[in-house]
């Protein structure tokens, strides 16, 4: 067992559970996890194994995002809790930092399979600029964001919102070969602020999923990968596909050469990601990364 304390990301999905970089995309996410997952905040956890190939984390954090929020806008609550629960019933394990793709290749087929839930009260004070880095908000599915004023009417603004996200994912390696997918389901509840009595919903609800394949086309060089998600939104239900190939010149993961994308009416947005809010159109996307 670990505990520790900090700025650390909320294990709400699988790309906030420490795998980066062991991505498809480089630094990059698919528009269904940008839009449902939590991100980093200051907090305390604890994770370990329960018994081998059953591993938890818990974690009890400030707010879903800290980045680009200053201290000041901060409660001094602990009032968000993020946890997951994996399950690698074959080999007990799922590659370096369980990342993403079967770069390692492995000669015995590999799964991995887990929950994932994070409940957070959030405000209108505490969330970031607009495209502030790696921009967590709580946002319909057409990009808005819910604190945005007269958003849902005229005089009507939201101070307040409390943050529900559930997410399963499951994975599965072998020689090279990786399917990897995710299904998310949100609900956003106890609105309050100006004018909220009058709104005709006291919940939103969004569904999504997101799904990803990949193969090593030549041992530890070339791996070729495609993958798709979606946001089944009551405002909208934006999507995404992209196909892509990573390359690694040294034959490891500490250098890699990166093309990608396709995109059609982002719901999320940041100055650190290839795409904007309201996004629609195929983009391309290439990257050179040196992790060290």
């Amino acid at each position: 067992m670990t505990l520790g304390a900090g700025i650390a990301g909320l294990p709400g999905t699988r790309s906030t559970s420490g795998n980066f970089p062991y991505w498809l995309i480089v630094d990059g996410r698919q528009i269904g996890d940008e839009f449902f997952r939590p991100s980093y905040t200051t907090g305390i956890w604890v994770k370990g194994a329960i018994v081998d190939g059953l591993d938890y984390e818990v974690m009890l954090g400030d707010n879903l995002s800290q980045l680009g929020v200053d201290a000041g806008q901060l409660d001094n609550g602990l009032s968000t809790v993020s946890g997951v629960l994996t399950w690698m019933p074959t080999t007990g394990e799922f590659g370096p930092n369980d990342g993403f793709g079967d770069f390692e290749r492995h000669e015995k087929l590999a799964t991995r399979f887990g929950p994932h839930f994070t409940r957070s009260d959030e405000n209108r004070q505490g969330q970031p600029d607009t495209e502030a880095f790696e921009n967590v908000q709580l946002r319909v599915s057409d990009g808005s964001v819910i604190f945005a004023p007269d958003l849902f009417g005229p005089g009507i603004q939201i101070d307040d919102a409390r943050y529900h996200m559930a997410a399963f994912e499951a994975g599965f390696k072998f020689r090279g070969f990786a399917v990897e997918g995710e299904y998310f389901r949100r609900r956003i509840d106890h609105i309050r602020g100006v004018g909220v009595v009058g709104l005709p919903f006291e919940e939103l609800n969004d569904d999504g999923f997101q799904l990803q394949a990949s193969a090593m086309a030549l041992p530890k060089t070339l791996q070729v990968y495609t993958g798709g998600s979606k946001v089944f939104g009551e405002y909208g239900q934006p999507w995404d596909s992209h196909v892509g190939i990573n390359w690694f010149p040294w034959k490891n993961q500490v250098v890699r050469w990166n093309a990608d994308i396709k995109i059609d009416r982002s719901p999320v947005g940041a100055l650190s990601l290839p795409y904007a809010v309201g996004a629609t159109g195929d983009i391309f996307h290439t990257n050179f990364m040196v992790w060290f």
